[in-house]
């Protein structure tokens, strides 16, 4: 994977790591190759602490990949709460590991500790973070106060599984064939298809043909664009695992006690609405439910800033309100 020390944060953090135990051991059985894991804390010294995790490309930049929703006055308010955002796949060898929701969770535990901190007030998560925060949730259930999940649901859609082993198949035959660069730019691509929707691709885009067959239309030019810039970002093996670990995300929403606030899209290939609305009836403590269409299917969490905002405004507004001490009892 590329380097991310020349990220710059739209809003200034500091680092913060924590050590993996010697034994530390995925539920695969397999050890991670890094032995350390970093996050990245933002906002006041005090304040309630807000858990924020995003898709598989996402990191401890929150203020970076998130920009809109993690800033100063922002509906993830740093002028009011402490957000600390962690690497979803410890360590820059980008071994090709079997890891699950629940070991992402785990790993959190470990950053925890390490910033002795018993308890976050809330969890933030989207897409493949909404997975991990309903893993956390249930998994430890005394350690967290509130959920938020958007574009994520308790299960893999077995049409989601399909399409992302379809990618994982192209980037392991890239791999070996020793053009790995392009098999992460050709799987980028197959999967901004499932991203977003045919309404945003035929709004955008003209059927232009090009001169010759087998030459780019001009909806093929974006989306080898953005492989191009993929490519760079990550290794096949990376991919790989966290691809996997989302098709192997499973949680009783039962299990998930804790107040939940739930946002999803009509729109959303990878994450059926069908899934959400199961989720919301089946979690002991739902606290809302809200369902939108959106021309950015999957990726209206990065893309829909009114909708998104005011859902996370609405969920994080009561904590920004409560005195420390309130917080901590």
């Amino acid at each position: 994977m590329a380097s991310t020390e020349w990220i710059i944060d739209e809003a200034p953090g500091r680092d913060v790591t924590a050590v993996i135990p010697a034994d530390f051991r995925l539920a695969s059985g397999e050890r991670l190759a890094a032995d350390t894991l970093t996050g990245r804390l933002h906002g006041p010294t005090e304040g309630p602490l807000v858990v924020v995790a995003g898709g598989i490309s996402s990191g401890r930049f929150a203020a970076n990949w998130w920009s809109w929703a993690v800033r100063h006055g922002g509906p993830i308010d740093l002028d009011r709460a402490r957000v600390l955002a962690f690497d979803l796949l410890p360590g820059k060898t980008d071994p090709g590991v079997t890891i699950t929701t629940a070991d992402q969770a785990r790993l959190l535990v470990l950053l925890l500790d390490a910033l002795e901190e018993p308890r976050i007030d809330a969890f933030v998560g989207a897409s493949y973070g909404g997975c991990i925060g309903l893993a956390f949730a249930a998994d430890f259930p005394e350690r967290i106060g509130e959920l938020v999940v958007i574009s994520a649901a308790h299960r893999a859609h077995p049409a989601a599984t399909a399409w992302r082993g379809v990618q994982r198949r192209v980037l392991a035959f890239a791999r070996d064939c020793g053009r790995e660069a392009e098999g992460v730019s050709l799987a980028r691509e197959l999967a901004m298809t499932t991203y977003r929707t045919a309404d945003e691709f035929d709004w955008r885009f003209a059927g232009t043909a090009p001169a010759q067959a087998g030459g780019p239309y001009p909806v093929c030019d974006y989306l080898i664009a953005r492989g191009a810039d993929y490519a760079e970002a990550t290794s096949a093996d990376r991919w790989i695992s966290l691809s996997d670990s989302l098709d192997r995300h499973a949680v009783a929403p039962e299990a998930v006690t804790c107040p939940l606030t739930l946002l999803g899209f009509t729109s959303d290939r990878l994450v059926p609405i069908e899934d959400l609305r199961d989720l919301a009836g089946r979690a002991p403590a739902l606290r809302r439910f809200g369902e939108a269409g959106s021309i950015f299917g999957h990726d209206a969490f990065l893309k829909e800033r009114e909708l998104v905002g005011r859902t996370l405004h609405d969920a994080l507004s009561p904590l920004y309100a409560r005195q420390p001490r309130e917080i901590a009892a």
